[in-house]
Order: structure tokens, then C-alpha cells, then sequence
């Protein structure tokens, strides 16, 4: 591991096994270009979803995409921020290890990554944006009948929860989350198309307590597997819309 990542491992990263540098992955990783495959998402979607009894199929595809965008965001956010470093983590250049589950459990890079060129926000996170989250949501999507919408807002989730967390990092410096947040709060891109990324979560006061409640924009729609139910940051409308749904049925 080249010092330039290694320091990123601790507070609160230190859950999160460091990323691999190598120009010659094990053949047992996974080229991340395969996760664009129709037939490959369709066999880890079946094997991913055999802890779920092979519930939903766009249920299994957003709970897997939770834990690969979490990994993403979290390394990605982490030498962009920290570092102002961009990582190779377009699917071209990343290789992927995983459990038996088909879960991504770890990211091998090609390299450090390198210094960032710019500083606004939409360019000095186009790799992760354009070289990975866009095609893969567009895959995740086609693969399996669910909105892109939902895919976004998984990563956006990860995004805005690294970005904050990030703000303790004891290498961090005094307003680190400034060009994640920014990002967050365009409704659109540098050249115009829409931001997929724009305010993926909200944080509500309840009448009762002073604590914000962290409150995601868009539901991940785990509740179509029965024995999940929602998520703890499940938009207050998508639970009230999806028990009356039952309720009807």
C-alpha cells in the first residue's frame, strides 16, 4: 500500500480495508467492466439474493448496490477530500474483490491515484460520476426493471454520509466536506444535464426532540423483501404510502 493512501485507515475510515495497488489483479477479482454485463448482474443478482429467498429482483439489486456504492464513496470521498487526490475508479481501470455472496467486500486500483487538476466540484468528482456511477446505474437499471432514480440515491446517501463523516477524519482540515456539499446542492452539472446527485438527503427536526433526523430524498425500496422492512432513513412518505399500499392489498 503506497503512503500516499495508507494514513487515509483510521477514525472513522478504520473499518474500511485499505485498497489495493496493483497493475496484475489475482485472476479471483473482478474486472468492474463485467458489472455492465446483462448475463453477469443477472447471476450475481441470483446468487447475492439467495440471502434474501430470492425476493424482489430490484429490491436485491439496490440492497447489493448499498454495499459496492458505500465502498466507492467511501475510498473515493476519502482521497478526494483528504488527499485531493482522484482515484482510478472508473470501471475500466478498478478491479473488484468480493465475498461468495457476490457482495463488494474490497477495490483494487491501478495505481494512487492523482493530484486533482481542478477544484470545482462537478470535474474533481467525474471520475467516480462519469467513469463509474453513471453506467453502472444505467446497467443496474436496464438489468433489472428498477428507476435509476434508486440507484442515485443510494450513492447520493453514501456520498453526503462520507462526506460528513469525513469532517472527523483526524487528518481533516476545517470545511474538507465544503466541495462534496457543494456538489449536493447543484441542481445541475458544469455542462447543464441534470445533477444525480442533488440533495439525496434531508435532515427533519421531529416536534418531539431537538435531534435532526437524517432522512433520505428517495426510498431504496428494500421493503419489497418482506422480512427487511424499511430502512431507518426511509422518507416518512414512502412508509406511509407503502403500508397503505398493504393495508388496500
Amino acid at each position: 500500500m503506497p503512503h500516499t493512501l495508507s494514513p487515509l485507515y483510521i477514525g472513522p475510515l478504520r473499518s474500511f480495508p485499505p485498497p489495493r495497488v496493483s497493475m496484475a489483479p489475482e485472476a479471483d477479482t473482478l474486472p468492474a467492466r463485467n458489472l455492465l454485463d446483462p448475463a453477469y448482474l443477472d447471476a450475481l443478482f441470483t446468487r447475492f439474493g439467495a440471502r434474501y429467498g430470492h425476493g424482489d429482483r430490484r429490491a436485491v439489486a439496490s440492497l447489493w448496490s448499498k454495499w459496492h456504492f458505500s465502498a466507492l464513496a467511501a475510498h473515493g470521498l476519502a482521497a478526494n477530500l483528504l488527499l485531493e487526490r482522484d482515484l482510478p475508479l472508473g470501471l475500466d481501470d478498478l478491479h473488484l474483490e468480493q465475498s461468495p455472496e457476490g457482495q463488494t467486500t474490497g477495490l483494487i486500483l491501478r495505481n494512487a491515484g492523482r493530484p486533482l487538476t481542478t477544484r470545482a466540484p462537478s470535474f474533481r468528482f467525474a471520475t467516480l460520476l462519469d467513469g463509474h456511477l453513471t453506467p453502472l446505474v444505467d446497467a443496474l437499471a436496464s438489468a433489472t426493471g428498477a428507476s435509476p432514480r434508486v440507484f442515485w440515491s443510494n450513492a447520493g446517501n453514501y456520498f453526503e454520509y462520507f462526506a460528513g463523516a469525513l469532517a472527523d477524519h483526524p487528518m481533516a482540515s476545517s470545511g474538507v466536506a465544503k466541495p462534496a456539499r457543494a456538489l449536493m446542492e447543484s441542481r445541475t452539472l458544469t455542462d447543464g444535464r441534470r445533477n444525480p446527485l442533488y440533495r439525496p438527503v434531508r435532515y427533519v427536526t421531529p416536534t418531539k426532540s431537538d435531534q435532526p433526523a437524517r432522512v433520505r430524498r428517495l426510498c431504496c425500496i428494500r421493503y419489497l423483501i418482506d422480512e427487511l422492512g424499511y430502512c431507518a432513513n426511509c422518507p416518512l412518505g414512502c412508509r406511509r404510502t407503502a403500508s397503505a399500499a398493504k393495508a388496500a392489498g
